[in-house]
């Protein structure tokens, strides 16, 4: 494995998509910080519920962080050899949703620099919204474009990247290639990748 990774784990709802990178920060072998991005809403029982779950879930001797905001202040003080889970990018648009466009343009900018000089494991964790009907609300496709154009940006510099859909793992790095590399040609180039993959168990 390599010293560092940055990993995008992505996928709909109730997918299992966390589970997946729960399993994946269990396996780097290394102390986890957990990084969650929701604001606990005591008036909210079905969202406290959720949380609860997802917390039984996780292993005792995981450290949590609430960063709802600054998210990107974490990639700046983290420190080997710890493993951090972020979830969920989605969570963390809609938290900043009523940023303006110029603003949100910074915090991201920022953000993915930082995620790129980090010098821990980062496994991100993100949800699928594109591939519904367009939303009929403005915030709904702010929301949407938002989170879809930041998933695409992480995807270009992750490695490997994760769709976790009717469950099942698809290991998108070894199936394809980012779109910044080119055209594929023809399908030999995946087809090559995926006889590897099985091969190797990779």
């Amino acid at each position: 494995m390599k010293s560092r990774q940055i990993i995008l784990v992505t996928g709909a709802a109730r997918s299992g998509k966390s589970e997946w990178a729960e399993t994946l920060a269990k396996e780097m072998g290394k102390p986890v910080m957990y990084v969650a991005t929701a604001m606990v809403d005591e008036n909210d029982p079905e969202w406290q519920a959720r949380i609860d779950r997802h917390r039984l879930r996780r292993p005792t001797d995981w450290q949590t962080l609430q960063i709802p905001i600054q998210l990107g202040a974490i990639f700046e003080v983290a420190t080997p050899p710890q493993c951090f889970l972020v979830d969920s990018l989605g969570t963390w648009v809609a938290n900043l949703l009523d940023r303006d466009d110029s603003t949100w343009q910074n915090i991201t900018d920022k953000m993915l620099d930082l995620l790129q000089q980090t010098k821990v494991d980062i496994i991100l964790v993100a949800e699928e919204t594109g591939w519904g009907v367009v939303p009929a609300y403005e915030t709904g496709r702010r929301f949407r474009d938002r989170l879809g154009n930041l998933v695409r940006q992480i995807g270009a510099i992750a490695n490997p990247v994760y769709l976790v859909t009717g469950g099942h793992v698809l290991n998108l790095s070894l199936l394809g290639k980012p779109l910044n590399q080119g055209p594929v040609s023809d399908l030999s180039f995946v087809t090559c990748r995926l006889y590897w993959g099985l091969m190797t168990n990779d």
